[in-house]
């Protein structure tokens, strides 16, 4: 068993490895970590270089991929590499649910037939309310888009960021995703984390490095402690849970994750599940 292997299967760092694809976004939510938006710097991680990235997660004892950005779905052939990335390890894919057409669905039905699923933001029962974050109409889009993922038998889960959803409310939205398919397990509610956008809006929970998923996040610039550590605020990168600026082979970046992991006890994961 690989050091990898060992320290997720003893809890010490987390087996998903996560991949930011791009930065840009068609949304500008209050609360984006990275400060996505149409107009930012699109910061791509080039597709062709994924399946080997992929390859060598595996190999080194990794167990399941994500993929997140920016909106991942703005960059072209994504699907197309999904489902090769699908074919070798259990993969997720997030996305804010405004961009599936016909053509895009279509496009994505082979992960029907793989461990693979996409993760939908929804913030709240009340459009309003999920809207005020998320933009104009999102909420009728996403709900949309989960109707339509799941009609061609894509798995699909939902994730739900906010500053402390009250019970009553929270009840709501698990009655709502319940009513579109998506089962508890596939709902996950996590809290606004103070980085990126959600500082200028005085927004979410300070969170240290002990608090953070422990999951070894490959990005454009470099290799991060966790999916919530590559932000963005004032279009500068926040380089504090930077662990190496090299990314490949893939092995410096694991074992610069591990040397971290074993000073510091396991944060929470990023899927904290609720209902």
């Amino acid at each position: 068993m690989s050091a990898v292997a060992e320290a997720i299967a003893s809890g010490t760092m987390g087996g998903r490895l996560w991949v930011y694809v791009n930065y840009h976004c068609n949304l500008t939510c209050t609360y984006c970590l990275t400060e996505s938006g149409p107009g930012v710097a699109r910061r791509l991680l080039p597709l062709q270089r994924l399946p080997g990235l992929v390859r060598e997660a595996r190999e080194t004892g990794f167990t399941a991929l994500g993929v997140t950005g920016g909106e991942p779905f703005l960059v072209a052939g994504l699907p197309r590499t999904l489902t090769a990335m699908a074919e070798q390890l259990p993969v997720v894919v997030l996305s804010n649910g405004t961009l599936f057409n016909r053509r895009l669905l279509a496009e994505l039905e082979p992960l029907a037939a793989l461990d693979a699923a996409v993760q939908v933001s929804l913030d709240s029962a009340d459009p309003d309310v999920n809207d005020e974050m998320r933009g104009p109409r999102n909420f009728a889009r996403a709900v949309d888009a989960i109707s339509r993922l799941r009609d061609r038998g894509i798995k699909v889960r939902v994730a739900t960021t906010g500053a402390g959803l009250a019970p009553e409310a929270l009840a709501r939205l698990c009655v709502l995703h319940r009513s579109l398919g998506v089962a508890d397990e596939d709902h996950v509610v996590r809290p606004i984390v103070r980085r990126g956008r959600a500082v200028d809006h005085d927004l979410g929970l300070d969170a240290r490095l002990t608090d953070l998923p422990a999951e070894l996040t490959i990005t454009a610039d470099g290799a991060f402690w966790s999916p919530f550590g590559p932000t963005v605020h004032g279009g500068r990168l926040d380089t504090d849970l930077l662990l190496t600026r090299t990314t490949r082979p893939l092995s410096v970046p694991a074992l610069a994750m591990l040397k971290v992991a074993g000073a510091f006890p396991a944060g929470a994961g990023s899927d904290q599940k609720i209902c």
